[in-house]
């Protein structure tokens, strides 16, 4: 029996690799879709002996292409995005054209080519400021950027096709994903990498605001268990996917020093334009495809210094 067709856009990136090597590993053909605009060819070094996976480098913008690279596929796993928040607010005409016209792309080719389903990956930014804690699906979003806006966008056409086309999609709001691989070299990169790269290196990490701030961090192999379980399972919707455990960027601070062996304070700066206050997700509906979180703060940076530090 053929192997199951699974594509992967943005599959170079941080998330997409673990995702594409996860899919691998469990049998699937994997066809990654990216153009490289954020992903890297180091993220993928683990596929050099692999018959089952196919890179394609493109853009999600050209419809000829993603009718190709989606014929015969049985999912369409939609990672790709030019992410950031403060990248969006700098050029929020480009965050629009990748993530919300690059969505409708996505959308209409998967469809044209009988894809089972699309799963999407959203972002708990959509919600902005909303004071409601913790985060569920029926709060109406509020979002604060042109980046949230641009994957609320993405999760509307989501909707649309279902309710004008019967396309079954899943759309997964991720809550602060980390883990190996995420890059802390970048301009816009995300606070666990730069703090655990600073700490490493004697340097005082930065905090904009006054680190009071919560998250709601999810380790990234947390995050490939979900979209897994929501394709292969009967679900459509929107579901949040985080730890449900809020912590301050203080307090990271103190988790990243203890496990580095550092005793380095941070420094503190004017807040973000764009960031949000407070994150905190209710995971109660992905409960319900099976979604049950592993990885536990500590747990998870040890396995970034331990992979990328040792």
């Amino acid at each position: 029996m053929l192997s199951e067709k699974a594509v992967v856009t943005g599959g170079t990136g941080f998330i997409g690799s673990h995702l594409s090597e996860e899919l691998l590993r469990r049998g699937y053909h994997v066809t990654i879709l990216d153009n490289f605009s954020t992903g890297r060819m180091s993220n993928i070094e683990w596929s050099s002996n692999t018959e089952n996976l196919e890179l394609v480098r493109g853009n999600i913008l050209d419809q000829p292409l993603l009718k190709r690279v989606f014929d015969r596929a049985t999912y369409v796993f939609h990672l790709a995005a030019l992410p950031s928040v403060l990248r969006s607010v700098t050029d929020p005409l480009a965050s629009h054209e990748a993530n919300a016209t690059g969505t409708l792309g996505i959308l209409i080719a998967a469809r044209d080519c009988l894809v089972r389903k699309v799963i999407y990956s959203s972002s708990s930014s959509v919600y902005g400021n909303t004071p409601t804690l913790p985060k569920r699906e029926d709060v109406v979003p509020s979002p604060l950027s042109p980046y949230a806006v641009s994957k609320l966008a993405g999760e509307h056409y989501c909707h649309a096709f279902q309710e004008t086309y019967g396309f079954p999609t899943v759309c997964l709001r991720y809550f602060n994903v980390y883990g190996p691989r995420q890059n802390p070299s970048s301009q816009y990169a995300a606070v666990i990498p730069l703090f655990i790269r600073s700490i490493k290196r004697g340097v005082s990490p930065t905090i904009f605001g006054d680190g009071g701030q919560t998250r709601d961090f999810t380790f990234v192999k947390d995050v490939v268990e979900a979209n897994i379980l929501a394709a292969e399972s009967d679900a459509t919707g929107v579901f949040n996917i985080g730890r449900c455990e809020q912590v301050s960027l203080n307090r990271l601070v103190q988790i990243t020093n203890s496990l580095a062996g550092k005793d380095i304070r941070p420094t503190y700066g004017n807040p973000r334009q764009g960031d949000i206050r407070h994150s905190l997700s209710d995971i109660t509906h992905a409960r319900g495809f099976g979604y049950n979180p592993q990885y536990g703060l500590e747990e998870g940076i040890k396995a970034i210094i331990d992979a990328e530090y040792a």
